[in-house]
């Protein structure tokens, strides 16, 4: 079934969900569009904020019809609050604002750490990945996790390739790649396909991946969040009980500055600040051995130093770095004796020096 002819089957079985105030859902004025993947389809059901708790039945109901028409697809239903639907015009409903739900743990996982930036292009998803390789490598059971909804990187960075698998209790199976598990929504979607999603449908969505995922009894889960702070960040950070964020940024002022935007964010989250990575802080010509500082050097370290945070290390700008990420092959697990594969272990023993993982 063409994708236009299963949203429109999704939006005929949200006829048989009644909604608070009476109707059903498939005509209520605030549900999204129904986006359709090649492993799963996702709808949100926009009400007024207070009123989260009075539609949970409806969100069950409209995950159980959904299901009953998705070919084998997960399906992804969340609840936002972020305006009013259909303009404000709501049937009345008797309204209780509800207070903020509580940071939830995620089943078989003992940690959580976001690796995060205040802006894009400064190597962070490679710097997720390689640090959780790493911390593989030192005995923990770890995985990966690309919560960067707009532009997954994880996928490419590891080599891993087609839908994930869906188990009969509908959790999502993860991926397996040099000895860590990983998830990504960008599995879901072809190469050039985009992920027009709203803030609010984005992050939910993102939290039933992380949530309803076979992470199979992990030590540590990295989380490769998406740049800035905006929605998906403040979601994260509010909802699910993070052992603590980990900052990447390059060494000049441009870079730091937003770096520290993610940092007092964290904060204002009362999540701790695990450490800080200074990544392509230098460059060494393999012809003649010279070492240039081609954006600075040493910004990330005074940063830390002046926060009061653990500054965890540098990583060098080299070619293996960027060729080995393109095959798929990132090189902490292609190339182990390399300086750079070293650059990333010493960062994740410095982060287990200072860091308890229970």
């Amino acid at each position: 079934m063409a994708n236009q002819e299963l949203a429109q089957s999704v939006k005929a079985a949200l006829k048989s969900v009644e909604i608070p105030g009476g109707g059903n859902l498939a005509d209520y004025p605030g549900l999204s569009e129904v986006i359709v993947t090649p492993s799963a389809l996702a709808f949100a059901i926009s009400v007024e904020p207070g009123m989260e708790g009075a539609f949970g039945p409806a969100r069950v109901a409209a995950t159980e019809a959904a299901q009953r028409v998705a070919e084998g697809r997960k399906v992804l239903v969340s609840i936002t609050a972020d305006r009013a639907p259909g303009g404000g015009q709501q049937q009345a409903v008797p309204q209780t604002r509800q207070a903020p739900p509580a940071k939830q743990a995620v089943k078989t996982v003992r940690n959580i750490i976001a690796v995060a930036s205040g802006k894009g292009g400064v190597g962070k998803s490679t710097c997720s990945v390689n640090l959780a390789l790493a911390l593989a490598k030192r005995g923990l059971k770890t995985g990966v996790l690309d919560a960067d909804i707009y532009g997954p990187s994880v996928p490419r960075l590891l080599g891993i390739e087609g839908r994930p698998a869906i188990r009969e209790d509908e959790m999502f199976e993860p991926y397996e790649a040099f000895g860590i598990r990983a998830m990504s929504i960008g599995t879901m979607v072809q190469g050039d396909q985009s992920v027009a999603w709203r803030g609010p449908m984005a992050s939910s969505a993102l939290r039933q991946l992380l949530l309803e995922t076979n992470w199979g009894g992990l030590d540590v889960l990295v989380v490769d969040m998406p740049p800035g702070t905006g929605d998906i960040q403040i979601t994260l950070g509010q909802q699910i009980d993070l052992a603590g964020a980990v900052i990447v940024s390059t060494p000049q002022d441009l870079s730091l500055i937003d770096a520290r935007k993610a940092i007092d964010m964290f904060k204002r989250m009362n999540i701790p600040i695990l450490g800080m990575i200074e990544n392509m802080s230098y460059f060494i010509a393999p012809d003649t051995g010279n070492r240039y500082d081609i954006f600075g050097h040493g910004g990330a370290r005074d940063d830390a130093a002046r926060g009061g945070i653990p500054f965890l290390g540098e990583v060098p700008i080299h070619g293996s770095i960027r060729e080995q990420s393109d095959r798929g092959e990132p090189v902490v697990a292609s190339m182990p004796g390399s300086p750079e594969a070293q650059a990333f272990m010493e960062i994740a023993d410095r982060l287990l020096a200072k860091t308890r993982f229970s």
